[in-house]
């Protein structure tokens, strides 16, 4: 098992590396309220979570990982975000409009089954976008035990709506 090394207090860590981190995040992100708040994010982490490092690295290069890793997944949830928020283009055809209505109930329905963990996971995920460290936080539990939800209730929801279409 590897040896974890204490990292200085993160006020020391905040008031040495903000610029940095700072600068980092808005180069990937393009956004200077977007990077801030990938800022705050990380130096919250690394006062309130068991955080590891090994020291193989610099301190600061550590931080420089950790910020673009952190920036990266800020652009991923935002992406992911933009296309739920994109409009649909209405449909003429009244024939697809109502499939469209019908497979949206059957959806709804089939959701309303499922576990409360899995209904929460599923919505944040595939209906809010969010990210797996942000659903997490959300809902206070692991990441591993979000990704496992996550699939068991996308799982169980194909179940229940392939249940579903057979009925009708």
């Amino acid at each position: 098992m590897e040896a974890t090394l204490a990292l200085p207090p993160v006020s020391v860590l905040y008031e040495k590396h903000r610029r940095q981190a700072l600068s980092i995040a808005r180069r990937i992100l393009g956004d200077a309220d977007e990077a801030e708040d990938v800022v705050q994010d990380v130096f919250s982490k690394l006062c309130f979570q068991d955080v590891r490092f090994d020291g193989k690295a610099a301190t600061s290069t550590w931080l420089h990982r950790i910020m673009v890793n952190s920036s990266i997944n800020s652009l991923r949830a935002r992406k992911r975000r933009g296309k739920l928020e994109t409009p649909l283009q209405p449909v003429d055809d009244p024939e697809a409009n109502t499939l469209d209505s019908e497979r949206h109930r059957i959806f709804l329905e089939a959701l309303t089954q499922l576990s409360e963990q899995h209904q929460s996971v599923l919505t944040l995920r595939e209906l809010r976008g969010f990210s797996y460290p942000e659903i997490a936080r959300m809902l206070n539990l692991p990441e591993g035990t979000v990704k496992s939800a996550l699939n068991r209730g996308r799982t169980r929801l194909a179940e229940v709506m392939r249940s579903s279409d057979q009925d009708g």
